[in-house]
């Protein structure tokens, strides 16, 4: 079975580097607004393997993604976002009361103001806290995509909801 869990997870990975490359490629809206498209492959395996093994999963696209199309800034701006999306995404999943789409909501706004904290650390600059509305905002219409995506493709494929 271990062989398959590998698999599994190094197709997420691979997965998901491939879905922040494409998105890349297009243009934002806004500045520091995206879907996060990779993120389903965070929540598929939050939901379908485990904490630890979403954790991996994000870790190693945020790394290899920012090694092989970013910078270093924007390493910190993704791990940030990422760390603290997929701490409070673990948290709200684990009372099993809330469904796949509010988790992705969640993890999405916590995505965004990982982001604006670093924003303000980097550039010592507070005031970029006044755009965090729009990113909320923006965070929650992509927690809402992503987290419906994620749901079909665990009904389709099994283990979650």
């Amino acid at each position: 079975m271990r062989w398959k869990k590998v698999s599994l997870l190094g197709l997420c990975t691979a997965l998901a580097m491939s879905l922040s490359f494409v998105e890349s490629l297009v243009p934002p809206l806004m500045p520091g607004v995206k879907l996060g498209l990779a993120n389903i492959a965070a929540v598929f395996v939050l939901y379908r393997v485990g904490a630890k093994e979403a954790a991996a999963v994000s870790l190693a696209r945020i790394t290899l993604v920012s090694l092989l199309f970013g910078s270093v800034t924007g390493f910190a701006y993704s791990l940030a976002g990422g760390a603290l999306s997929l701490l409070a995404m673990v948290l709200l999943k684990r009372g099993e009361r809330f469904s796949c789409v509010s988790v992705s909501v969640v993890g999405g706004v916590c995505h965004n103001i990982g982001q604006i904290a670093v924003a303000c650390a980097v550039t010592g600059t507070r005031q970029l806290i006044w755009y965090l509305p729009v990113l909320l905002v923006s965070g929650i219409a992509a927690g809402i995509v992503i987290g419906l995506l994620a749901g079909i493709i665990l009904q389709r494929i099994g283990g979650g909801s």
